[in-house]
């Protein structure tokens, strides 16, 4: 099995995005799966593109994209993205679009089809906090994630695709005001080698409680 794993490098202002630092430390050989990585710019089209490339030049079994949520105290799997970019600041090209849809002719969502609550299970297993997210945002985190099931569904349907936030890394939380969760970058990287082995072994997802009330 061959994964597409992708990360964002730094944006907002910060000289480090913890998903790309993390993605660095995970191995290239997960179970039975080749891992092989890539670089994102965090760029409203840009990002897309830049994945719809490695799509097409890797040919994947599946893609798992990584972001930085920073507040977030635990890695969460994306359950579902939107058709819709409201960007509250401007990505690293300065574009800023606000209630534009990503695709005219795409559907309102499109929900993952990794094993998100398998992910959720394994990197609990793992000794590190997860939960299942209802929402990837509107900036540039769910605007790739939808465009990436976009393409998945239009022109390589028998492949699975998702995404997945980690927080903040201790550094980059000095001087934030208080609560700043954070999580070190082995334990990021662990975590996801961890939802690598699920989707591995999980063509289905299991059937577990991890729904929010709010």
């Amino acid at each position: 099995m061959k994964l597409l794993l992708t990360a964002f490098d730094p944006f907002g202002g910060d000289k480090v995005n913890p998903a790309l630092e993390a993605v660095k430390l995970v191995s290239e050989k997960v179970e039975n799966v080749e891992v092989v990585k890539v670089e994102v710019p965090t760029v409203f089209r840009k990002s897309i593109a830049t994945v719809a490339a490695a799509i097409a030049k890797e040919k994947p079994d599946a893609v798992l994209c990584i972001g930085q949520a920073g507040g977030r105290y635990d890695i969460t799997p994306e359950r579902v993205a939107i058709n819709l970019d409201d960007a509250r600041i401007e990505d690293n090209e300065g574009n800023q679009p606000i209630d534009v849809p990503i695709y005219e002719d795409g559907a309102p969502a499109y929900f993952s089809n990794l094993p998100i609550k398998a992910m959720v299970q394994h990197i609990r297993e793992a000794g590190l906090p997860s939960s299942v997210s209802n929402t990837a945002g509107t900036f540039v985190c769910n605007h790739l994630m939808y465009g990436v099931l976009y393409t998945l569904a239009k022109e390589y349907p028998g492949v699975r695709g998702g995404f997945m936030h980690v927080p903040f890394i201790p550094e980059q939380v000095v001087g934030r005001p208080a609560p700043a969760p954070s999580m070190n970058l082995q334990d990021i990287a662990r975590g996801i080698e961890a939802a690598i082995a699920a989707i591995w072994e999980y063509e289905e997802d299991i059937r577990t409680a991890e729904g929010q009330t709010h």
